[in-house]
């Protein structure tokens, strides 16, 4: 292999050692089209040409506003190439969020997927002084001044690198590895976001620990449906091209079971509710089946979960629980399989804590998924599970040359040449974070026996009781989103007598349920006040509630009539849960459920529950 110096030695990798027909894959139509390695590299060679055509350098800032797309990686390392930084921006955000972020970073271009976010930019170019230059990837028929076609871009900068065909190779040796590569934004779960400052350094170390960590290979089909936006699915693509594999980008997260099927992938990185909407669909299935085909479907996953449970303890299965996985396995997980496409090695799963019981079922059921650990501050990746040693419930061990510690307060330190720079333009809150070399992540965790990380909650949603117990949000809502019948939760608490939940409902499982038991309702909103509808998520709750002390038990719920949505600000563009925003929002049913509750419980304070 090429010396690994900066991100740009991808690409020359790629040319060097793999040239394949099928680099990356994209649907057009009703057809995967694919793009071989050299029509890939020879887009991001005259798209650097182009920039720097225009004036970008070393040094500038170019932000990325796009949905996943070929365009978007070629793009990606061309703004590299030219020795200036990527500010990728989620394409769900708003006009004033997308505002702060250019002005904050100080953009001196932005290259954009469409008219509506090009117009959504051209509200704000009067007040961005920085802003010199817009590239769309599909423009509209009449472009504005200073605004550039994506193919424009191309044509302009392959006349530039034949007039000087040594210039793109010069300018690609002159970025060196500790060159800013990124500003990434925080999602602002607890106040504004932060420009995240990765060098090309911060990241090469992390794609080669992770590569020496999980097996990806040249012949592995990865499905890309997470936001390129954000640094999880970027720095996993930096792989999937470091070792050579193909990607192919789904239409769209609602495209994903369909393309499972189509194309057959290996590799797969999601997030825990796309492996919550995936068991949920297993469960519809299996709850549709006769009854003689649904008791069979029902004992194989608990066979499964039984495998997963003795595989996650480091043992061997063995005697009669084997003879059950084997039977099972050809009368129910085959067909499981299959509606991943029959191929997958393995799943990746980050950016939030994934269920133990879903990890422990898809285990049992020959389905791996590949926990791992880590925020946009380091890169991202802390720790992650191995192949051969799947441990469900626990993040994996830490990745090579990253160093972890837990302090005194039981929050997570880390320490390793992927840690960012700092904060752009807040060195304030860079000090506050990085102390003496080492991050605070500001997660509750611990090391288990086999050195695994176990991550139990954000240090600043701690939920403490007003009988002094302290309750971790994140675990409950988790057991809340196992169950069929919930699409999402937020536990709340803190400095209450008791622990109550918003909960919001599948929609779909709503229907179903109402049609399964002949309940007659006009309209969702009637639906989800039927006593009937009440009292079936009560014993959803009641489920939960079983396996929890007695502090931690819900003892309230209200049903809402919507989902938490990015657009409304309640949840990040990666679906964590803005607490504070909806804990406000829905400030009068959350004192209407305590105000309902009647005095206080005598034993709720009462020692020997923690």
């Amino acid at each position: 292999m090429t010396e690994f110096r900066t991100l740009c030695d991808i690409p020359t990798q790629l040319q060097a050692e793999y040239r394949k027909s099928d680099q990356l894959l994209y649907k057009s139509g009703a057809e995967w089209r694919a793009i071989p390695t050299d029509d890939f590299c020879g887009r991001i060679r005259d798209a650097a040409m182009g920039l720097a055509r225009l004036g970008i350098s070393r040094g500038d800032r170019v932000a990325l506003l796009s949905e996943n797309r070929p365009e978007w990686a070629a793009a990606d390392y061309a703004i590299l190439a030219t020795g200036a930084s990527v500010v990728p921006i989620y394409p769900t955000l708003l006009p004033e969020q997308i505002e702060h972020l250019l002005r904050d970073s100080g953009a001196a271009a932005i290259i954009v997927s469409n008219t509506t976010h090009l117009e959504a930019v051209r509200s704000l170019r009067g007040r961005l002084a920085s802003l010199r230059w817009c590239v769309v990837m599909d423009p509209p028929a009449a472009l504005p001044e200073g605004t550039l076609s994506w193919a424009g871009l191309l044509e302009s900068g392959a006349g530039e690198a034949a007039s000087r065909p040594e210039a793109f190779d010069a300018m690609v040796a002159a970025v060196q590895p500790d060159d800013l590569a990124s500003i990434i934004y925080t999602s602002g779960t607890t106040g504004v976001p932060k420009g995240v400052m990765l060098t090309h350094a911060n990241l090469v170390h992390n794609v080669t620990a992770c590569c020496a960590a999980v097996p990806f290979v040249s012949s592995d089909l990865c499905l890309s449906f997470l936001p390129l936006s954000h640094v999880y699915e970027r720095m996993v693509e930096y792989c999937y091209l470091y070792r050579g594999a193909t990607i192919a980008y789904a239409e769209s997260i609602d495209t994903v079971p369909r393309d499972l099927q189509d194309l057959e992938p290996t590799i797969a990185c999601a997030v825990p509710r796309v492996f919550e909407k995936i068991y949920g669909r297993v469960l519809d299935a299996g709850a549709a089946l006769p009854p003689l085909r649904r008791w069979v479907f029902y004992w194989g996953l608990a066979v499964a979960r039984r495998c997963g449970v003795v595989s996650r303890q480091g043992r061997k299965i063995r005697g009669q629980l084997r003879l059950q996985q084997a039977l099972a396995d050809r009368l129910v997980f085959r067909a499981m399989r299959a509606r991943l496409g029959g191929r997958l090695r393995f799943f990746v799963s980050g950016g939030a804590p994934l269920s133990r019981e879903i990890a422990e079922v898809f285990l049992g059921m020959g389905v791996i998924i590949l926990e791992g650990y880590g925020l946009t501050e380091t890169s991202p990746v802390i720790a992650v599970n191995r192949v051969d040693t799947v441990c469900p419930g626990t993040v994996g061990r830490p990745i090579e040359g990253v160093e972890v510690q837990i302090d005194e307060t039981g929050e997570i330190l880390t320490r390793s040449p992927s840690v960012m720079k700092g904060y752009y333009n807040n060195e304030e809150a860079t000090r506050e974070v990085i102390v003496d070399g080492w991050f605070h992540t500001g997660d509750i965790g611990h090391l288990d026996e086999r050195g695994c990380l176990v991550i139990t909650d954000r240090k600043k949603e701690i939920l403490k009781t007003s009988g002094g117990k302290m309750v971790a949000p994140q675990y409950l809502e988790n057991l809340l989103l196992t169950d069929r019948f919930i699409a999402q939760a937020v536990v709340v608490g803190d400095r209450r007598r008791f622990i109550s939940a918003l909960v919001v409902p599948s929609f779909e499982m709503m229907r179903s349920y109402a049609a399964l038991k002949g309940i007659e309702y006009n309209g969702m909103d009637d639906l989800l006040r039927h006593p009937r509808i009440v009292d079936l998520i009560r014993r959803r709750i009641a489920r939960v509630n079983d396996r929890l002390a007695r502090y931690e038990k819900i003892k309230a719920f209200r049903i809402l009539e919507r989902e938490f949505r990015p657009e409304a600000g309640e949840i990040t563009p990666t679906l964590k849960v803005r607490r504070k925003v909806i804990e406000e929002r829905y400030r009068d049913r959350i004192e209407e459920m305590y105000a309902e509750a009647g005095p206080p419980d005598p034993e709720a304070a009462a020692p020997g529950d923690g």
